[in-house]
């Protein structure tokens, strides 16, 4: 009896499948798969498919063969098709796969602005050490300056007042260079004759704003009137931010994402990129907008579906993302060989990158304690990962070389997060290795409904017969996806294959196909700059001690990856470039130690001249400040001590000067840095 139950359910839920898809197949509505999303996957359909009548016990078989050849009439003109798509259990499909990876994108945006949030206003804000408005005076500066342009744009403005018409020209290279003679294109630019001045003014905006590589600045920033960019710049800052915050939890939630919500994704992460300065200038900031520039062309234009029907993850774009992580290891594996640094060759770099990285975290020193013969292995695992592993993503129509690209990628970054803390830069560098695995690969982690919602979305697409307006509208984006890649990576590749490449660079004007490269040199000591203040130049001195840097020998690393502290990555930097003048940010930041603003001395741990958490020493304000340069080297794991540190000279100023507020103001000023 309860056999038969159980054979008479599965038949009903496959009879139940069979009718939602040709209902939807024949009357081509739209419409909500809810009662597909049960807790039994559609691989207990395809069981009932494949179920023998013989297997009943013989009693049983005559009161199910009148029903079982009913079914059988109407479910065989699909059955087999249901079957295959439940056999290959997501097999070639990507539904899931483009859920997750959205979700990694969400959790990293989250993070992105949650550090622009609680950091900007006192880096690029009002205030700030490199306020974000002189970014944006020097493009417009530069802009009008140029006497090509500068006529440009008057001979513009006489036209809109005499007919309030104008005929844009269209910029030459990249982007434009390929939609430039297309009929869209030449669309555009009919309607754009027509537009009113204040579009032909965000026109010039947007064309002008450019630096000397012809690299244009896109802001949100430059929208706000030149009163609130003297003025309120925080605010607009924090709302971006805000922005991006809430959009990334919107989309974290859903697990999906369409075309208005990435591009928001991207215009805000460019928004901060320009205005950013060097705060902005670290490689993984291109390499999260490239991301999303890629994922633009993977969802659906309007649904917000995490399984649209319609819209299965276009092939072009899988191996875009693909192609995209392929060049950032081989640019990273490629650096390393290139830059003179015979470490890399002799297989010693490793035991000097656990104690010189960046931000160490707790294990690094764990890490850094091995065997030195394990960090000989270590680094030819790094020359395979980065130099050999990656052209197993490139191998088509072999499933299992390229899920073993992807688990090593993903394994590799790991690795990278629990050695120490850089950033989001090894999260956003595993979401591209996501697209090596199919449905199949990563349904173990979803639920059942999720899984048979991407199975039935599957055998829909697969299934189809005819074309719609919106499919073919698909397809033309896709083409036109995969040659705008394959023109933007041509720069790319000659720069790979070059002796003299570079790494975190651009070669178009949106900076949307970049290359990449990191730790092509690694320091063999690591040289600490500990900023100091005191009343009297005689002393006593008393330290600033950052939030992430190491400063205190008794403090411990903290894990705070994919948190990021700016300020302390780039006092690590300015210690590598060895003088003051290749970081001139900085005597703004000491000037404003020395005025103890507020929203700055935010940035660090503690302030030193605070008698208590809400009460300064009036009597004991700091008047001079110098910083000195220590050799840190990890102390042995039985030692209480974290580090030991021994003073190997003077940062800044040289030996034998004092730095005052009053000095620190003209050397300021003397270089055009006063804000």
């Amino acid at each position: 009896m309860m056999t038969s139950l159980k054979f008479c359910y599965q038949e009903l839920l496959l009879l139940l499948i069979v009718f939602i898809l040709d209902f939807r197949q024949s009357n081509g509505t739209a419409m909500a798969f809810t009662a597909t999303r049960t807790m039994y996957p559609i691989s207990t359909a395809y069981r009932s498919v494949n179920f023998h009548p013989e297997s009943l016990p013989m009693q049983k078989r005559s009161r199910n063969k009148s029903h079982l050849e009913a079914a059988n009439s109407v479910a065989m003109p699909l059955s087999t098709a249901v079957a295959t798509a439940a056999a290959t259990r997501g097999i070639g499909s990507f539904y899931l796969t483009r859920i997750l990876f959205l979700r990694g994108l969400a959790f990293v945006y989250f993070f992105a602005f949650l550090i622009a949030y609680r950091q900007n206003k006192a880096l690029i804000g009002d205030n700030g050490i490199t306020p974000c408005r002189e970014v944006l005076n020097s493009l417009e500066r530069d802009a009008l300056g140029n006497s090509k342009e500068r006529d440009a744009i008057e001979k513009r403005k006489r036209s809109w007042e005499e007919q309030n018409i104008t005929t844009p020209d269209v910029p030459d290279g990249g982007l434009f260079t390929i939609v430039k003679e297309t009929k869209g294109g030449k669309l555009i630019g009919d309607l754009l004759k027509n537009s009113s001045s204040k579009v032909q003014n965000l026109q010039e905006r947007l064309r002008y704003r450019s630096d000397g590589l012809g690299r244009f600045y896109p802001s949100l920033l430059w929208l706000i009137s030149r009163e609130d960019r003297e003025n309120n710049m925080n605010k607009c800052l924090d709302r971006i931010a805000l922005t991006g915050m809430g959009l990334s939890i919107v989309m974290f939630l859903l697990g999906a994402a369409n075309v208005p919500l990435l591009f928001s994704f991207w215009i805000c992460q460019r928004s901060l990129m320009s205005v950013g300065g060097p705060w902005y200038s670290f490689g993984w900031e291109a390499q999260l907008a490239e991301l999303t520039f890629h994922a633009l062309f993977m969802v659906p234009f309007l649904s917000l579906n995490a399984i649209p029907y319609k819209t299965p993850t276009p092939l072009v774009t899988i191996w875009a993302m693909r192609w995209f992580l392929f060049r950032i290891m081989i640019g990273a594996g490629l650096i390393k060989l290139r830059s003179g640094d015979q470490k890399w060759k002799q297989l010693t770099t490793m035991n000097y990158f656990y104690e010189t990285q960046p931000v160490p975290n707790p294990l690094t020193r764990y890490f850094h304690k091995a065997p030195k013969l394990w960090h000989k292995f270590e680094v030819l695992v790094n020359h395979f990962v980065e130099l050999i592993a990656p052209w197993l993503m490139l191998i088509p129509g072999c499933r299992a070389l390229m899920i073993a690209g992807g688990v090593i990628q993903l394994v590799f970054q790991s690795v990278l997060i629990t050695s120490g803390n850089l950033s989001f830069l090894n999260w956003i560098t595993m979401l591209p290795a996501i697209f090596c695995f199919d449905d199949a690969f990563v349904s173990k982690v979803f639920s059942p409904g999720y899984t048979t919602s991407a199975s039935i979305a599957t055998y829909t697409h697969l299934s189809a017969t005819t074309a719609g307006v919106g499919q073919l509208v698909r397809k033309s984006v896709n083409i036109f996806f995969a040659a705008l890649i394959f023109k933007l990576s041509i720069p790319v590749v000659k720069n790979l294959l070059s002796k003299r490449q570079i790494m975190n660079g651009s070669f178009d004007p949106l900076r949307l196909v970049n290359t990449y490269g990191a730790f092509g040199t690694v320091e063999e000591e690591r040289i600490e700059l500990i900023v100091e203040a005191a009343v009297d130049s005689g002393g006593p001195w008393r330290e600033y001690q950052f939030k992430a840097k190491p400063g205190d020998i008794t403090r411990r690393p903290r894990f705070i990856s994919p948190y990021h502290y700016r300020l302390d990555w780039l006092m690590w930097i300015a210690s590598c470039c060895g003088s003051i003048d290749f970081s001139p940010w900085m005597l703004t930041f000491l000037l404003k130690l020395l005025q103890q603003d507020e929203e700055v001395i935010g940035l660090l741990e503690s302030d030193p001249w605070k008698v208590s958490s809400s009460e300064i020493d009036s009597e004991m304000k700091p008047k001079y400040i110098r910083v000195e340069k220590y050799l840190y080297k990890f102390n042995e794991l039985n030692q209480d001590n974290y580090w030991v540190r021994e003073r190997v000279g003077r940062y800044f100023p040289p030996e034998g000067e004092v730095y005052s507020l009053e000095t620190l103001q003209d050397r300021i000023q003397a270089l055009s840095l006063l804000y």
